[in-house]
């Protein structure tokens, strides 16, 4: 069992566990590097003396930060000009940039997240949990070869590649198992599985209203080292209110500009020391000897990785081929699937098997795979491809176009091209309709015209098949039985009900979590892990095709919501409208990545109409770093659909909502959200130039007319929204 666990963990995670370290011992060499390139504080230097040097040479200093590594960084303004640098301590002047090493940067994005954000740190994070186990798995092992624990040091005899294995095992076996545990502890950390790490110094109610007292006057920056010290904040020459907040190995607190009397003092809590030492174990900051050595174990990863699939190929048995798929080249039809939730491959499932029994050979693949030289016994391509988003490629088709594109010869099969989508949105089955197109221009000859198939239609298919059996000359009946998707029991706890006097019955839903299992909770499966954005699943009763609605809460709220309108002989708008508290529905998260707001200070425009505002509540709900969040929403009438107007006039007075412009339709004087976007074109172009971010949600026609806005608003600077869309800075989530 040991060795199975550890011979299928090692060979699934091969490349994944070789990244992991060698990029970890790559990155461990720069906390050392660090500690010998930056000047180090005499022992005995007291913060104050440090600040004093510092504000000599730089009289403009916001704040002096103190690394690991004893680096001392100050930030400053001079005229206006932000400025910063690496600081002698001895001088207090700047002896070296404090930008960020871009290659540093680099290699740690890499060996944190793939450059994949959330979905590259799971990744990551199960390849630390693979080298856990592979390290647990391959000490016992090494300890059976060796003939018991006593004698884990004995002398080895076999094959080299064996002796090899073991030897780097034994000698990396500890470092291993530090560097993939304390991953997991940072990763369980960072997605919040782990309890809060303390609460920082109440803000002090009351200060002197005096200024300018000297540094080294003030007992706390006298008293405390250099060494001790990570981070000094100044406060404003301007605000006789403000005060300096100090930040030690110690805990942080406030000191009164004019007393140098410290304000308050949070220490730092037993949790918080352990996961600072777990941080130091893995990174090497604070312990630049331990960093490189546990970096030199892992080098030993990718030579165990080469001689364990050395070994694992000595004894292996003849891969046994996919059941039902005939190989590549020997195939006659070749289904190539784009799909991005998975129920395009249902239907190719379908129609693979009724080929199979009318005789033919047939080879299923993803489009992402397309390769005309792989299908050398090809006589008919049939391509069925979903649509992802506005139009673009779903998950199993990436690189399709690109491939077709690149081709200096179509392939001699024709092709039938067969779009999945749903008519209700505006890029119903664009993908596809794409891949039609662009095979048409590069002169690939068509079996049957380009076809859709809308929501999932088991009719519409079959219609499709009975047009492709004449085509081949053959009887074929595609019988198709949607897939019900895995769904579990919500539970509502509370609904809101709106708009019923503008004819435009909306609630806001709230459901209970389901309870998850501990695999759920360890991997993320299911309802574990979801963000505003996302969406929700809801298969009502009577259909197997669900309706999808985006989240207006994240996992970390506890609860599932969303906002529904009732549409007239709308299956699951009428049910979800009728559904009280106590009522269930049948539920599943889908991930929806390219409607998430991005994780940095830059500001936000939210522009949103009737239940286009639920996901962008959740962004407002989420933001807990008081990022700069500027909303705008349209509704019918304040008094019967003004959507969550009490949670924002709260998150307004809490910081997370910077502004709030509404635009009402009806009544006197009727104005439109692209309207209230035009009447502060200069704050909204003035944060657009800042680095901001945009986020559309609702109807068609009003991202129709918020686009058309832009366009006119940023066309004076050189910038349009097509622009920012390129940039991965303007997004919208239309229906």
């Amino acid at each position: 069992m040991i060795r199975a666990l550890h011979r299928w963990s090692g060979l699934l995670a091969l490349a994944l566990v070789t990244l992991l370290a060698v990029s970890g011992a790559a990155l461990s060499v720069f906390p050392a590097a660090e500690r010998i390139a930056a000047p180090q504080a005499e022992e005995a230097m007291s913060v104050a003396d440090l600040a004093a040097r510092i504000r000599s040479a730089h009289p403009g200093v916001e704040q002096i930060r103190r690394a690991p590594s004893g680096r001392i960084t100050a930030y400053w303004f001079d005229g206006g000009t932000p400025g910063s640098a690496v600081i002698d301590p001895a001088t207090g002047a700047s002896v070296a940039s404090a930008d960020p090493n871009p290659f540093r940067r680099w290699l740690t994005n890499l060996h944190r997240s793939l450059f994949l954000d959330d979905a590259g740190r799971i990744v990551m994070a199960a390849g630390a949990g693979a080298m856990l186990v592979l390290a647990i798995s391959g000490f016992a092992l090494v300890a059976r070869r060796a003939g018991g624990w006593r004698r884990w040091l004995a002398p080895l005899r076999g094959p080299l590649a064996g002796r090899v294995h073991v030897e780097l095992a034994r000698a990396a076996v500890l470092g291993l198992l530090i560097s993939s545990a304390t991953a997991l502890w940072m990763t369980a950390s960072t997605f919040g599985f782990l309890p809060n790490e303390g609460a920082p110094p109440e803000p002090p109610s009351a200060v002197s209203g005096a200024t300018g007292a000297p540094l080294a006057a003030m007992p706390p920056l006298a008293a405390t080292p250099v060494a001790s010290l990570r981070e000094l904040s100044f406060p404003s020459p301007d605000d006789a209110t403000d005060v300096f907040t100090l930040k030690t190995d110690d805990g942080a607190g406030y000191i009164d500009q004019g007393t140098g009397a410290t304000l308050g003092w949070a220490g730092l809590s037993g949790w918080e020391r352990v996961s600072e030492t777990v941080y130091m174990l893995h990174t090497g900051q604070g312990a630049p000897l331990l960093g490189l050595l546990l970096g030199l174990t892992a080098l030993a990863v990718p030579a165990m990785g080469v001689t364990g699939l050395f070994i694992w190929l000595a004894g292996r048995a003849r891969r046994p081929g996919i059941r039902g798929n005939a190989a590549p080249g020997r195939a006659e039809t070749i289904i190539l699937v784009g799909s991005e939730g998975g129920s395009s491959w249902g239907f190719a499932a379908t129609l693979h098997a009724a080929l199979t029994r009318a005789g033919q050979h047939v080879h299923a693949a993803p489009m992402s795979a397309f390769d005309p030289a792989r299908f050398s016994g090809a006589r008919r391509y049939l391509v069925l491809a979903a649509t992802y988003g506005d139009g673009d490629a779903p998950a199993s088709a990436k690189g399709f176009l690109d491939r077709l594109d690149r081709l200096s010869a179509v392939p001699a099969a024709p092709v039938a091209v067969l779009g999945f989508g749903d008519r209700s949105f505006p890029a119903f089955c664009a993908y596809a309709r794409s891949v039609a197109a662009a095979a048409e221009r590069k002169g690939w000859r068509l079996l049957l015209p380009f076809e859709t198939v809308d929501r999932q239609s088991p009719q519409e298919f079959a219609r499709w098949g009975r047009a492709l059996g004449e085509a081949l000359g053959i009887a074929l009946e595609l019988d198709h039985q949607p897939v019900r998707p895995e769904t579990s029991a919500l539970t509502l706890v509370s609904r809101r009900d709106y708009g019923h006097d503008v004819q435009a019955p909306t609630a806001i839903l709230r459901f209970a979590l389901p309870r998850l299992s501990a695999w759920q909770r360890l991997t993320g499966q299911g309802f574990a892990r979801f963000e505003a954005g996302d969406l929700l699943g809801v298969v009502p009763e009577g259909s197997p095709i669900p309706r999808f609605y985006s989240l207006a809460s994240g996992c970390r709220d506890g609860f599932l919501e969303i906002v529904v309108r009732r549409h007239v002989g709308g299956l699951c708008s009428s049910a979800l409208a009728t559904l009280e508290p106590g009522g269930t529905v049948a539920a599943f998260i889908r991930r929806n990545p390219g409607f998430h707001a991005t994780r940095d200070r830059t500001p936000l425009i939210l522009i949103g109409a009737g239940t286009g505002i639920g996901p962008l509540a959740g962004f407002i709900r989420a933001n807990g770093s008081r990022r700069p969040i500027h909303l705008f929403f349209g509704m019918r009438n304040p008094d019967s659909d003004f959507l969550y107007r009490e949670e924002l006039e709260g998150w307004a007075a809490g910081g997370r909502l910077r502004h709030l412009s509404t635009a009402v339709s009806r009544g006197a004087g009727p104005r439109y959200v692209q309207d209230a976007l035009v009447a502060e074109q200069f704050e909204v172009v003035r944060a657009i130039r800042e680095g901001a971010h945009v986020m559309v949600c609702g109807g068609r026609q009003m991202a129709a007319g918020v686009a058309e806005a832009m366009a006119r608003m940023l066309e004076p600077i050189g910038l349009s929204h097509q622009l920012l869309k390129a940039e991965g800075r303007y997004v919208e989530d239309i229906y």
